[in-house]
């Protein structure tokens, strides 16, 4: 045997499927939940599910069992309106804060709202709205909605355009934006724009189309986001203060109907550090990071709406190297994941019959 041959064995097995990229193992924790949009954790491991409708469960993740929580506001629950994130405050343990947000009626149309209150037992109480997102708008679609703190204690929250794109480019207007708070609703004194008379002052970052993807970096601390481009250009994004991210001047995306938007690059606008062409429809997004799964340890995991899989990407620093698609064949709807304080990843499908999930390695 010729030593070419001998070494292209050698090397076979380098290129098998590894175990790192294999499929999780799936086990449903509770079903028949309708058009589930987001969960969070509490410290005690109880999972918290809101219903676009606007119901938010409290679920046993040993059981399954839930109980539903009162004292949620009222939303506007059309298309893609109703009741969206939920994220418990990083101390809940010991200040009880629970964060919503919502499209929610309001003058001229709807707005996405943000509003906490303290949980007790089955209810939220004292719950107060925090910031409306203005200019209310008569539009059904592109609400944004994600949360997630910084390192530093700082709440982020992502904005849709409304679809009515020119509206990411108006620092005059939150939609279209990535705004920051203090965890108590006050605008930080050093938001890029508070000094600056024709823009809002919780717009941290702009150009942003659809962003339904938020989570913290477990190494820098910083805000990772996802958003939603028109026909491909769905992109990856690290907000940072007072930098426009491009949309609609900027975009791999291209019209429905189908010509070019604008040029994927524009001199003074930041690019994506990933972006997915088709489009996917990405919603929801977690890092991976506990002991219980070395393999995944540091992936970037996005659930997919259109293409109905959970993404694995593998990470240099703010590269991504690899992905691999999860679940595909089950044709979920997967509108969030989340890891949860036992090292598996959790899930919950976009359906009138959506689930709650819980992946481990098989």
């Amino acid at each position: 045997m010729s030593r070419a041959r001998l070494a292209l064995i050698a090397f076979l097995p380098l290129l098998a499927p590894q175990p790192a990229l294999a499929e999780p193992a799936v086990e449903t924790v509770t079903d028949d939940l309708h058009h589930p949009w987001a969960l969070a954790f509490l410290p005690d491991g109880e999972v918290l599910v809101t219903e676009r409708r606007g119901r938010l469960w409290r679920v046993d993740p040993a059981t399954g069992e839930r109980q539903a929580i009162d004292g949620v506001p009222e939303v506007d629950h059309r298309n893609q309106g109703g009741l969206l994130d939920v994220l418990a405050h990083p101390a809940h343990a010991d200040n009880q804060w629970i964060y919503l947000t919502w499209a929610g009626r309001c003058d001229g149309g709807n707005a996405t709202h943000l509003g906490r209150g303290q949980l007790e037992g089955k209810r939220l109480v004292d719950f107060k709205t925090l910031h409306v997102a203005t200019p209310c708008v008569d539009s059904r679609i592109h609400f944004g909605s994600r949360l997630a703190f910084d390192r530093d204690g700082y709440l982020f929250m992502t904005v849709g355009d409304r679809g009515e794109r020119d509206r990411a480019q108006d620092l005059a207007d939150h939609n279209g934006s990535v705004l920051r708070f203090h965890d108590n609703g006050r605008i930080p004194a050093d938001n890029p724009f508070v000094d600056q008379a024709d823009a809002e002052d919780a717009i941290f970052s702009y150009g942003h189309r659809n962003p339904q993807g938020a989570t913290t970096h477990p190494q820098t601390g910083r805000v990772w986001i996802h958003e939603h481009g028109p026909r491909g250009g769905d992109e990856i994004n690290i907000p940072a203060a007072g930098e426009n991210f491009g949309w609609p001047i900027q975009t791999y995306g291209r019209e429905y109907a189908g010509p070019e938007i604008a040029p994927n690059e524009v001199e003074g606008v930041i690019g994506p550090l990933h972006h997915w062409t088709p489009s996917i429809a990405p919603s929801g997004m977690t890092f991976y990071d506990h002991a219980t799964t070395p393999t995944w340890q540091g992936n970037l995991f996005v659930g997919a709406l259109a293409k109905r899989h959970l993404a694995r990407l593998q990470l240099d620093g703010e590269r991504v190297v690899s992905e691999k698609q999860w679940l595909k064949e089950r044709e979920w709807r997967i509108r969030d994941v989340e890891l949860g304080p036992d090292g598996a990843l959790w899930v919950i499908t976009d359906h009138a019959d959506g689930r709650l999930l819980r992946l481990t390695p098989d």
